[in-house]
């Protein structure tokens, strides 16, 4: 094990305490300096915070460049890992997701969440409907480039991860408004190409051609050996800080509206988290398993199934309910929620390696 492997290890240790001080800051700061939160805030470009852009290209950036991307050729030609996050984004996570929150907001939790509102259409609904739709609207959208980040950290093929959240995307591009118009009885869902497409090539593609080409001309000019003991040296902590910094900037961006509205929130997310941890669970203890998969297959495989594409539902949610409302508020409960679920996943992910056949690829140089 090198000694970039022994800090990472280290600072993994004690993530969860790193992930809890930054949820908190993130709140503290949003709520006592607005002045400072809101402008980063409104510094977006087609619903895209752009300080969030530059946070997640130094997550991305240090995965990329390790990757040999002969071993994503490889990936590429694995079916069975492929097929089976297809099946979980397409076939079950848009009714599932649509199934848990009407049981809950619709009927457990219908009493708590009175009030009508107007939508940007001008027709007034209830409440809980909108923050139905919010919901669903996560539900179809899968598979945000942290997807990334999560199957690094669990220790899974990050060629094979890439190849998923690539063929993920492209079908968002072809599903997303069928899927909507038909579970939000939307007649011609309006779909944000704009989004889709500026996020995916701000998130994968420009992190992707950087560690390619650095890759290629750092390992052609100064060796493998200095590539492996002095760059990615340096290079280790980049993605956990910047991870960190994405969590302080998300919760400060949204502090004032979980201060205001804590209940409100917390019936919202509790479908959202029963949906994360059922996906999560039916792809990497019951479907993988099935299918025999590896654990450096099954673990990317689930963690892609169970993460959502917020930017892409959230300006959905915009276009079709207007800024204020309770799908809008609903999109951004599940952007609260999904960093702090999505990485006890990953840990439980690397608890429970065990259950799985391991087939170490050599994914890195």
């Amino acid at each position: 094990m090198s000694m970039s492997d022994n800090k990472l290890s280290i600072f993994e240790r004690y993530l969860t305490v790193w992930v809890v001080l930054c949820i908190a800051g993130g709140i503290f700061l949003g709520k006592v300096a607005p002045s400072v939160a809101t402008p980063l805030n409104d510094f977006s470009i087609y619903q895209v915070s752009i300080p969030i852009a530059v946070c997640l290209f130094f997550m991305m950036y240090p995965i990329m460049v390790k990757i040999d991307f002969a071993h994503v050729l490889k990936s590429a030609k694995t079916p069975k890992p492929v097929m089976l996050t297809l099946f979980i984004n397409w076939a079950i996570k848009p009714f599932s997701m649509f199934a848990i929150s009407y049981l809950c907001l619709g009927y457990l939790f219908r009493d708590f969440l009175p009030g009508t509102e107007i939508l940007a259409n001008g027709e007034e609904v209830e409440l809980w409907r909108s923050y139905i739709a919010g919901t669903i609207l996560l539900g179809i959208a899968p598979c945000t480039a942290m997807v990334l980040m999560w199957g690094h950290l669990s220790k899974g093929n990050d060629g094979l991860t890439l190849v998923m959240v690539a063929i993920n995307s492209l079908l968002m591009l072809l599903l997303y408004g069928p899927l909507g118009s038909l579970l939000l009885n939307v007649n011609s869902m309006p779909v944000p190409w704009e989004t889709m497409v500026f996020s995916v090539s701000i998130y994968v593609a420009l992190p992707l051609v950087a560690g390619y080409f650095s890759r290629k001309i750092i390992i052609q000019y100064k060796g493998m050996d200095w590539f492996n003991q002095k760059f990615l040296r340096w290079l280790t902590p980049v993605s956990i800080t910047a991870l960190l910094t994405t969590l302080v900037l998300l919760f400060s961006f949204k502090g004032a509206v979980i201060v205001s509205n804590p209940l409100t929130i917390m019936w919202i997310a509790i479908p959202l988290l029963i949906q994360t941890v059922f996906i999560f669970s039916l792809g990497y203890f019951v479907l993988s398993r099935w299918l025999k998969l590896s654990y450096q297959d099954a673990a990317p495989v689930s963690l892609i199934g169970a993460s959502n594409h917020f930017e892409v539902a959230i300006a959905t949610a915009v276009i079709l309910f207007g800024l204020f409302s309770g799908a809008a508020l609903a999109t951004v409960v599940g952007v609260l929620i999904e960093v702090p679920l999505m990485l006890l996943l990953v840990s439980l992910c690397k608890k429970t390696s065990y259950m799985f056949n391991s087939t170490p690829q050599k994914q890195y140089a």
